[in-house]
């Protein structure tokens, strides 16, 4: 009895010791089944994007040119100044002004020169009287030779003499016209239309020759003045246009290349390159500007200068075929500008290749895309893409 009450023990510890291993094992395979589908799903990823995160790579017509800079200048400036010395008179007119040309806008105390024209006139006066004098002199001396009383002598000297008295007369004659012009410059006058842009001078002021009294500017006409390295102005020819961006104002204004300076600075080496403003609409003198200046037009396959990475030896694009990521390696060609966007000419794709943007990021080689909207494919800001698992 007890020996088969042994080997039922036995068999029970079996089977307990059986029953274990088959339930570990079954735990095992699960869970190695969902190890599996884990790793299936994984690799099952894909990559939403939107119809603006791709571009094509297209045939554009690209405008390359070069960065100008510089501060806007009026065509037209004048400074008035004090051409004599006196006391500032009649100053009106203040910064912000419209003045027109020939207009009076200040004056110089005109007291004393007045009387300097007098003492002038009198001097000339004078010298006038002595011609008379020497001239009847002279008529008396020569009919006195004529009759033989006086000899020829007498009649030189008398000759000399009324020269002298006119040449003294005309001496005196062009001091009043010095001092009339003394007189007529104490009268300021614009010498162009425009505004006044800085008033130097106040009424009472003692002024001296030279004084800056006003500044005048006329904005009818601005121009950019900007500096180009001389590798870069050999590229520049008048008539050029550009688009400038003003400092405070958010539309661009259309420019174009009215001079070049045919000298280089000394010591910079810089070539002055001057740019007439098609539209000077609430425009100031002084103000930044900033833009692009063109030079030449090309046209090539191209894609935004964003698109194209580098974080591989050679240059490539993620370029999407078949729903999936290929890295295309390109040889980059001139940039330029297509409307708005800085692109880059590039080889090594093909014409309407769907190119990722360069906002999207760097995605693996083979990664699966779908589009989130059946939009075609457009140069367009690019917007983050989206991981679905």
């Amino acid at each position: 009895m007890k020996r088969w009450l042994k080997w039922i023990i036995i068999a029970a510890l079996v089977l307990l010791i059986a029953g274990g291993v088959l339930r570990a094992l079954s735990a095992r395979k699960a869970q190695q089944a969902t190890l599996a589908a884990a790793a299936g799903a994984k690799a099952q990823t894909v990559v939403e994007l939107a119809a603006a995160d791709v571009v094509q790579a297209r045939t554009r017509e690209l405008a390359q040119g070069l960065p100008v800079s510089g501060t806007l200048k009026a065509v037209s400036s004048a400074v008035v100044k004090a051409r004599v010395a006196g006391e500032l008179q009649d100053l009106t007119v203040r910064e912000g002004d419209v003045v027109k040309a020939g207009q009076v806008v200040a004056r110089v105390d005109a007291t004393e020169y007045q009387s300097r024209v007098r003492q002038a006139q009198e001097q000339a006066d004078s010298a006038k009287a002595q011609i008379d004098i020497a001239q009847r002199q002279y008529d008396n001396n020569k009919a006195l030779v004529d009759q033989g009383f006086i000899s020829q002598t007498a009649l030189d000297t008398s000759l000399a003499t009324l020269n002298s008295a006119r040449s003294t007369y005309r001496a005196a004659q062009a001091a009043v016209d010095v001092t009339k012009k003394s007189l007529d410059d104490t009268v300021l006058r614009a010498p162009i239309p425009g505004q006044v842009s800085l008033r130097a001078a106040q009424p009472g002021e003692r002024v001296a020759v030279d004084t800056k009294v006003l500044e005048i500017v006329d904005l009818s006409r601005l121009e950019l003045e900007a500096t180009l390295s001389a590798a870069d102005s050999i590229d520049v020819r008048v008539g050029q246009t550009a688009a400038l961006q003003i400092e405070g104002s958010a539309r661009p204004v259309a420019a174009r290349v009215v001079r070049l300076n045919p000298s280089a600075q000394a010591g910079s080496r810089s070539v002055l390159v001057y740019l007439a403003l098609d539209d000077v609409t609430g425009l100031r003198q002084g103000l930044f500007a900033q833009g692009t200046l063109g030079t030449a037009r090309v046209s090539a396959l191209s894609v935004p200068l964003l698109a194209v990475r580098t974080d591989k030896p050679v240059p490539y694009v993620q370029v999407v075929e078949d729903n999936r990521v290929v890295h295309r390696s390109v040889e980059l060609g001139p940039r330029g500008d297509a409307g708005n966007e800085l692109m880059v000419a590039i080889k090594g794709v093909a014409e309407n290749a769907v190119v990722l943007n360069g906002s999207v990021g760097t995605l693996r080689e083979g990664t699966a895309v779908r589009f989130t909207q059946p939009a075609a494919p457009a140069a367009a800001p690019a917007s983050a893409a989206r991981s679905a698992s």
